[in-house]
C-alpha cells in the first residue's frame, strides 16, 4: 500500500490521506515523499479547487519517525565505557542534513501554505511534532473532538521543524506560541478552538463528511479570484500596510477583468448561483 492515498472528487476537492496508520502516520516510509509529490501533482491540477489533508486510522500524524531516529543516533544501543568520546556530526553531514530536511519542508508544509489553491486539515487525532506543524500549515484546521496537538519536540531535545514555530507564531501570537514550544502543552480540540488553532470541531464520526462538504463549498468559489486571495494572505504575513494595498489593487483590477467575475455579477443579479470556470 502507498504511504499517501489520493481521492479527487468530481467537485474539484482532492483528499489526502496520510497513510502509515499503523505509527499514527509517523515520517517513515516514502511518506513524505509520496506528500511531496501528491502536492505538486494537485498544484498543477486545474480541475482541484481545493485540498484536504487527513490521517488513517486513528491519528492525523505522529511526527518523525522515532523508531528511525533511534536507529541513526544509536539510541537503542547501551553505552560503552570503552567508546571514543562523542564528537558532534561533521560540518559536511550536517550541510547535509539541513539541505534535505530543508528541501522535505519546502514539498509539503511550504507547498500546503503557498499553493495557491485553499488547504485544509482535518485532523481526526494526534498532531504530534512535525505532524503538528503540517496542520498548522493549512490555510484552515477543522479537527474532530478526539483531536490533539502535541509540540512533542523539546521532550526528545529538537528545536523544531516544518515550519510549526512560524505557524504557530501567526495563529495565537509570539508569547502563546513560546510557551506551547517551550512546555510542550497538550492541545485539546476544544482549546485549540479557543486559541484559534482550529477554526471548527466535530464529532468524530462526523469529521470527515463535514469536511468534504467544507471544502466542496470551498471548491465551488472562483478557482482565480481564490488563488489571489491566499496571494494577498501570504503577503500580509510579512509587508507593509502600503505594499499590501498596492498588491490588493493590482489583483482586484485583474479579477475584475475575469470571466468568473462578470458570472458572478450575473448570477447576482438574476438570483442564482454562480458557476465558476476558473477563466
Amino acid at each position: 500500500m502507498p504511504d499517501v492515498l489520493l481521492d479527487r472528487h468530481d467537485n474539484g476537492v482532492a483528499l489526502v490521506t496520510l497513510n502509515r496508520p499503523d505509527s499514527l502516520n509517523a515520517m517513515g516510509g516514502t511518506l513524505m515523499q509520496e506528500l511531496g509529490d501528491t502536492l505538486e501533482e494537485l498544484e498543477r491540477d486545474r480541475d482541484v479547487r481545493c485540498v484536504a489533508v487527513t490521517g488513517a486510522g486513528r491519528g492525523f500524524c505522529a511526527g518523525g519517525d522515532m523508531g528511525g531516529f533511534a536507529q541513526r543516533t544509536g539510541a537503542t544501543k547501551a553505552p560503552d565505557a570503552d567508546d571514543a568520546p562523542k564528537r558532534g556530526p561533521s560540518v559536511t553531514g550536517l550541510e547535509q542534513n539541513a539541505r534535505g530536511l530543508a528541501n522535505n519542508q519546502r514539498r509539503t508544509s511550504l507547498k500546503l501554505h503557498t499553493m495557491p489553491k485553499p488547504t485544509v486539515a482535518l485532523v481526526n487525532g494526534a498532531a504530534a511534532g512535525a505532524g503538528m506543524s503540517l496542520a498548522l500549515s493549512c490555510d484552515i484546521r477543522l479537527v474532530s473532538e478526539k483531536a490533539k496537538f502535541v509540540p512533542a519536540f523539546g521532550r526528545i531535545a529538537f528545536s523544531g521543524d516544518y515550519g510549526g514555530s512560524y505557524f504557530l507564531t501567526k495563529l495565537v501570537g509570539f508569547g502563546r506560541a513560546r510557551e506551547i514550544y517551550f512546555t510542550g502543552e497538550h492541545i485539546t480540540a476544544q482549546r485549540a478552538l479557543e486559541l484559534g488553532i482550529a477554526n471548527h470541531v466535530f464529532a468524530p464520526d462526523e469529521l470527515i463528511d463535514n469536511g468534504l462538504e467544507f471544502c466542496a463549498k470551498i471548491a465551488s468559489g472562483p478557482p482565480g479570484a481564490l488563488g489571489r486571495m491566499k496571494a494577498n494572505f501570504l503577503r500580509a504575513e510579512h509587508t507593509r500596510v502600503d505594499d499590501a494595498l498596492d498588491q490588493e489593487a493590482f489583483w482586484m483590477s485583474l479579477s475584475g477583468m475575469t470571466s468568473d467575475h462578470r458570472e458572478g455579477v450575473r448570477a447576482f443579479v438574476e438570483k442564482r448561483d454562480p458557476n465558476f470556470t476558473g477563466e
